[in-house]
């Protein structure tokens, strides 16, 4: 969303005056740049994204934190940052006392459930005491009660494609842009667990009125 220089004020000004406003957003990764674009689109004029863990902005009352993607609803919750960008994914996967603010219509992915090109998996229902492999695993097992499937989850940080590949697992449930790190592992999708983009999300501070 693009916004005039007086709209900047509005939303901007305000809230900066009185307080040092911290913003969280990812350290590394393909929400970093977005983020970025977006807070300056707002007025909030970072000079320095390259070094450091605290972005340096020209108005002195702000702060940009740069942490890991998975920490940032944490560091909301806590009051640490009083605002965070974040993948829709690591909401739903992780319950946390925070309010989504607003999506931001980037960084969009899906959750997927994918299996070897040459499985006799081809729907949801032949998942029935099947393994899948996963990095969302509270993801999955509310997928799969909420379809009646027994499987077994089994979790993995890292490469899930290839957990078929060494025996480990009959499917995999991972994040998806593009698909072609499924391509490449020789795997096809066969449905949609969720969709996900970035998200404004805030804690106990309701000012930033997007």
């Amino acid at each position: 969303m693009k916004v005039s220089s007086r709209d900047s004020d509005l939303y901007y000004k305000p809230f900066c005056a009185s307080k040092t406003l911290k913003i969280a957003i990812q350290n590394k990764g393909r929400l970093k740049e977005e983020s970025i674009k977006f807070l300056k689109s707002f007025g909030v004029k970072i000079t320095d994204t390259e070094r450091g863990l605290i972005g340096k902005c020209a108005d002195k009352n702000v702060e940009v934190l740069y942490v890991r993607h998975g920490d940032i609803p944490q560091y909301v919750q806590n009051g640490v940052a009083d605002f965070g960008i974040v993948g829709e994914n690591v909401i739903y996967e992780r319950k946390f006392s925070i309010k989504k603010v607003r999506a931001l219509g980037f960084g969009k992915c899906t959750l997927m459930i994918a299996v070897p090109k040459n499985s006799k998996i081809k729907v949801i229902a032949d998942l029935e005491g099947e393994r899948i492999a996963s990095s969302y695993p509270n993801s999955l097992k509310k997928f799969l009660k909420a379809n009646k499937i027994n499987a077994s989850i089994i979790e993995i940080r890292g490469s899930v494609e290839i957990a078929p590949l060494l025996g480990l697992a009959d499917a995999i449930c991972d994040i998806t842009q593009t698909g072609k790190t499924l391509e490449e592992n020789g795997l096809k999708r066969i449905i949609d667990v969720f969709q996900s983009e970035a998200l404004v999300i805030s804690g106990k501070f309701d000012f930033f009125n997007l």
